[in-house]
């Protein structure tokens, strides 16, 4: 099975802060990587998403994520900005190491340093080494100094960077300005062709600059149609939150939208870097929201809300933007903003209804994304609730909220997720139940689910002691979940080992209830099974032990022949029940050995049942012994049903243990039998109990009981002793030590075991009649029985069910009125008690606040 497993990182503007490997200037970390020269567009490396076919896999033994997870540096989610980050195109190490690596740079920048420009301007290497320092560093006077003696100005590194580049990177206007008097190319680009002196300009958000450049003639759109990818310098305009920058160039017509599909447009970086005056001046200008960028085809929307930015969503909201669109994955903004864990975000896009429930690819709605992380997932998690979320929806693996809160650990979450409907019951697809998580990760919520049982009973009218006093009893919490059937919850606390919640008042009032319902249909399946069992006595007693006692062909007396076509319908209509239940149970069919026991009896029934239309009939030796054990079967078998009566349940279960107490007691003492069966064979050959091996076993079990013959064995004039002395002492042993020691500690296992079970009795007889009423609920309501008219099942299911309507979910009880015979009269105590512990509480509480208060 496809397991689940969480805690994306998804990149926010709540990171720390970093130097940016582009750039070398301060960015938020997660933001941006270095601008490559490959194909990628810059969101697509600026913004690496995790593929979500690793969303939610979690495994038994870990965390989807931590409960104190932090989500960044700002508590709600919002970015926090200044109005200008400058975003270099190259980093400064990069430039300087490349410089470094020229001729003669390092002399120039000695000169440079003790502020010689003189000379540094007539070193031989000035033109190309001196003229790209000067325009890195922002010298302007040095600049124009070899510029004087150099008529050379479009001069390149080995990446292909002009002195143009590097003046616009270094945000130097004058730099810019005198390289232009001197006929600098401003639309040259670098060895990639990425790169124009305008896109430089634009990253470190030097307005003087760009409109210089602008006013040139540099080319507004370079990099639109060159390249293919849609890296303007308005991209890095944006990317650098320089308001006047993408001012102006929207001002000259600079491009908005990009014509390729799939690509990212000025829009998308404004929205995943958390700009919103950018973000704001874009929609001014017609950018289209609409438009999808990269493999996950995200929308604007998208990425505000991945980046938890209210502010942006809130103006593409007010754009129009598409609050339903969905990414590669099927993903809308609600599920991305649920996962930042941006209440704000959340809520706005709520409050213009997003769709709380939507499902992504695995079929996830944006609650099973809330819980994924943790520091705000209750606040989250409780807006999706308030806005109609489906609390039980499961994705494609089964897992609903409830497990995965339970597998984080999220306490305070679970509690939420149960008081708004929470099924704890819900199984994944590998059949594990949330209530088994909770048990294993969260065991608190236990006593929390008690708790709610407590105020399951709650006092309806009058006050406690008054005679009219009323209790009222809701068993809707029983019952979170029709379609699972009434007695899920209580079965499932079997399976997790709190069967002791079941003694529970209310548990045990609603079993009552339930089993005063169902008990007829158990009644006559008892009733069908006795008859069968009565049959079939009948028919092998009258064949075997009347009619053929010998081996030779006997007739059939005509009786025998009307009651062989009845049994043969009825062993067909139990082998259709048996088959019925395999399909129904499937897995867990084949471990229960009532199942075993019961094919037993069908293929002895069959091997035995001649034939209606046979008159005579001729039996082998082997059919009479497979008779024998078909009648024996037959009989234990109804015992087994009888035992499932909660009255009878206790004896048959006392019976049960007692029989795999005495099979351990003999394996375990197994050897000292057969030692004593093999040395009294050999002492008393010619007793005919002792003639051979199985018949000196078997005889050695049977004195164990207190059947020793001793004055046969050791009087018998037919046989007399051949071996005295040692046959009378191994006699002696055998005596004290089997029949006395052995027996009498059998004896006192055998009535531990049963004072232990008279001591859980009463727990015992509701985890039957729990399990009894579950497997008849689960035949009755199985899909295989749809073929039956629907009138009939209607019927059937309305007689079964004790909540067949909302009015029917509480009972309201008179604990004072002797008149009240509807429950037992200690299910009625146990509910008064429970009610008044409960107000004795509240008034101590009230007390101990009081006294505290006046202390104060």
């Amino acid at each position: 099975m496809k397991e689940l497993q969480g805690g994306q990182n998804y990149p926010g503007k709540n990171d720390a802060v970093q130097n940016c490997p582009l750039c070398g200037g301060p960015i938020k970390k997660g933001s941006t990587q270095k601008v490559s020269t490959s194909s990628d567009s810059v969101l697509q490396q600026v913004f690496k998403v995790p593929s979500n076919d690793d969303d939610f896999r979690v495994t038994d033994d870990e965390n989807i994520s931590s409960e104190t997870e932090g989500i960044g540096a700002d508590g709600d989610g919002r970015n926090q900005q200044t109005s200008l980050q400058i975003q270099e195109i190259w980093h400064r190490k990069e430039i300087s190491a490349c410089l470094n690596n020229l001729p003669g740079s390092h002399e120039i920048q000695a000169l440079m340093a003790a502020n010689d420009l003189q000379m540094a301007a007539s070193h031989p290497n000035a033109p190309l080494a001196g003229l790209l320092f000067a325009s890195f560093e922002g010298n302007n006077e040095f600049l124009q100094i070899i510029l004087q003696k150099s008529i050379v100005v479009n001069v390149r590194d080995k990446e292909g960077r002009t002195p143009l580049h590097l003046a616009a990177c270094a945000g130097s206007a004058e730099c810019v300005k005198t390289l232009l008097q001197h006929k600098a190319m401003p639309n040259v680009w670098n060895k990639d062709g990425l790169i124009t002196p305008l896109h430089c300009a634009a990253s470190t958000g030097n307005i003087q600059a760009l409109k210089m450049l602008l006013d040139a003639g540099a080319i507004i759109d370079a990099g639109l149609t060159t390249t293919g990818f849609g890296k303007t310098p308005l991209h890095y305009a944006v990317l650098s939150n320089s308001i006047s920058c993408v001012q102006e160039l929207l001002t000259r017509k600079a491009s908005i939208n990009t014509s390729q599909v799939y690509t990212e447009t000025p829009l998308h970086v404004a929205a995943a870097m958390g700009f919103p005056s950018c973000l704001k001046l874009l929609l001014e200008y017609g950018a289209d929201f609409r438009v999808k960028f990269g493999p996950t085809k995200s929308t604007p929307l998208h990425l505000a809300a991945e980046d938890g930015n209210a502010e942006c969503a809130k103006l593409l909201i007010e754009a129009g933007a598409d609050l339903g669109a969905r990414t590669s994955r099927m993903q809308t903004p609600l599920h991305l903003a649920a996962l930042a864990q941006s209440a704000q975000t959340l809520e706005l896009l709520l409050l213009n209804k997003a769709d709380p429930n939507a499902e992504d690819v695995d079929k996830r709605t944006p609650l099973h994304c809330a819980i994924v992380k943790s520091s705000r997932s209750c606040e989250c998690v409780q807006l999706l609730l308030k806005f109609g979320a489906r609390v039980n929806a499961a994705d494609v693996f089964g897992y609903t909220p409830v497990h995965i809160a339970a597998l984080n650990e999220f306490t305070n979450c679970l509690k939420l997720l149960l008081d708004h409907g929470g099924d704890v019951t819900k199984r994944t697809n590998g059949h594990v139940s949330a209530l088994s998580f909770i048990a294993r990760r969260t065991p608190e919520i236990l006593n929390y689910l008690v708790m709610k049982l407590d105020q399951g009973i709650k006092l309806h009218d009058h006050e406690i002691g008054d005679v009219d006093c009323e209790i009222k009893l809701d068993f809707q919490i029983l019952v979170p979940n029709v379609s699972s059937g009434e007695t899920g919850l209580l079965l499932t606390f079997i399976e997790v080992g709190q069967k002791e919640i079941l003694k529970h008042p209310l548990c045990e009032t609603f079993l009552f209830l339930k089993w005063r319902r169902i008990r007829k249909y158990f009644a006559l399946s008892l009733i069908i099974h006795a008859c069968y069992v009565g049959l079939c006595s009948l028919y092998i007693l009258g064949i075997f032990l009347d009619s053929c006692i010998d081996f030779e062909k006997c007739t059939i007396p005509s009786s025998f022949r009307y009651v062989s076509y009845i049994l043969l319908v009825c062993n067909f209509s139990i082998l259709g029940k048996e088959l019925f239940q395999l399909a129904h149970i499937r897995r867990g069919y084949m471990y229960q050995w009532e199942n075993w026991l019961q094919w037993l009896i069908i293929t002895a029934v069959f091997v035995t049942l001649v034939p209606p239309t046979w008159l005579t009939v001729s039996f082998v030796k082997w059919q009479h012994h497979l008779a024998v054990f078909g009648i024996f079967f037959n009989w234990i078998e109804l015992m087994v049903l009888i035992g499932r009566f909660p009255m009878f349940g206790l004896y048959v279960q006392m019976f049960t243990r007692g029989a795999v107490n005495f099979g351990k007691f003999l394996l375990a003492y197994f050897c000292l039998l057969v030692a004593f069966s093999f040395s009294f064979r050999m002492l008393f050959p010619k007793y005919p109990s002792f003639s051979n091996t199985i018949n000196s076993v078997v005889k050695i079990v049977a004195m164990m009981t207190g059947e020793l013959e001793f004055e046969d064995i050791f009087f018998n004039s037919d046989s007399p002793l051949i071996y005295p002395g040692t046959s009378h002492l191994f006699f002696l042993f055998f005596t004290l030590i089997v029949t006395v020691v052995l027996t009498n500690l059998l004896v006192g296992l055998s009535v531990s075991d049963i004072q232990g079970l008279q001591t859980s009795a009463g727990l015992d007889r509701l985890v039957r009649q729990v399990e009894l009423v579950a497997y008849m609920e689960s035949m009755l309501f199985s899909r295989l029985l749809n073929w039956i008219p629907k009138k009939i099942l209607t019927v059937c299911h309305r007689s079964a069910l004790l909540l067949s309507s909302s009015r029917q979910f509480t009972l309201i009880i008179r604990p004072n009125d002797p008149r009240e015979k509807r429950i037992p009269k200690d299910l009625v105590q146990a509910a008064y008690k429970c009610v008044s512990e409960r107000r004795d509480v509240k008034f101590s509480n009230r007390r101990d606040n009081s006294f505290c208060k006046q202390s104060c």
